[in-house]
């Protein structure tokens, strides 16, 4: 079928990232299979990530159909787009539907496109992961292929101000080989094999990121445990304890 709508929101995106002067570099494309289905997992820093993992697949040809909250798809301007290109809704009350909607995506041959830590880490560091990419690529017989993105936060991300200037920023993508999914083995190994693969290629984007925190009010963006100001992972569940 054609794709009327995701094929110009790549343009706009495009565009945009032109017009802010992104520095975007990205390594590993390769690893995203030409043909065939897989399950592309990436951390979760920014509002924008999806598309940045999307621009990931565009050197083998392949658009990516992510799996978002529900609340995305009734957006009066979201919705339609996200329809239109094809993105899976998951209302987490009615995981199943979800579930098989990605699963048959999946054995059609589609990309499907997963954040295993379901929210935006607000540490800036990995998460627990969900099983759930694990479960659909084993069902699937398709590859799981990780991925790490990094400067992505520093445009738009949870409890900061957006920054749509033209500030020139990094951002730094990797791409892993893929990882198997054997239906015989238990999603949680599986699941704890990708979340070490991702912790790699996080590292490795973090070592290659070209700048640093100009000051001290620039420290936001980096964890802490690299020197930052980010709140740690323990401060981010006590305060989601008491909310």
């Amino acid at each position: 079928m054609a794709e009327l709508v995701y094929r110009p929101v790549i343009g706009a995106a495009q565009t945009m990232f032109k017009a802010l002067d992104l520095k975007i570099e990205c390594r590993g494309s390769e690893h995203i299979p030409r043909v065939g289905g897989a399950v592309l997992v990436s951390n979760h820093i920014s509002y924008m990530d999806f598309i940045f993992n999307g621009l990931a697949a565009l050197p083998q040809k392949r658009l990516v159909r992510f799996m978002a909250k529900d609340s995305v798809f009734r957006h009066k301007i979201s919705g339609p787009l996200m329809r239109g290109m094809k993105h899976i809704p998951v209302d987490r009350r009615k995981g199943e539907a979800a579930y098989a909607h990605a699963l048959n995506s999946l054995r059609s041959g589609e990309i499907i496109g997963v954040f295993p830590e379901a929210t935006i880490s607000q540490s800036f560091t990995l998460k627990s992961f969900k099983s759930g990419a694990a479960r659909l690529a084993q069902e699937a017989g398709v590859p799981l292929i990780p991925m790490a993105l990094w400067g992505t936060q520093r445009i738009w991300t949870k409890g900061h101000p957006r920054n749509f200037r033209r500030s020139h920023i990094p951002i730094t993508i990797r791409v892993g080989e893929p990882l198997a999914a054997p239906a015989d083995q238990y999603a949680g190994a599986i699941t704890r094999r990708l979340r070490e693969r991702m912790q790699e290629l996080l590292e490795a984007a973090q070592r290659a990121y070209p700048v640093r925190p100009k000051g001290p009010e620039d420290t936001w963006w980096m964890p802490a445990h690299l020197g930052g100001t980010a709140p740690t992972p323990e401060a981010v569940r006590e305060a989601e304890q008491k909310d």
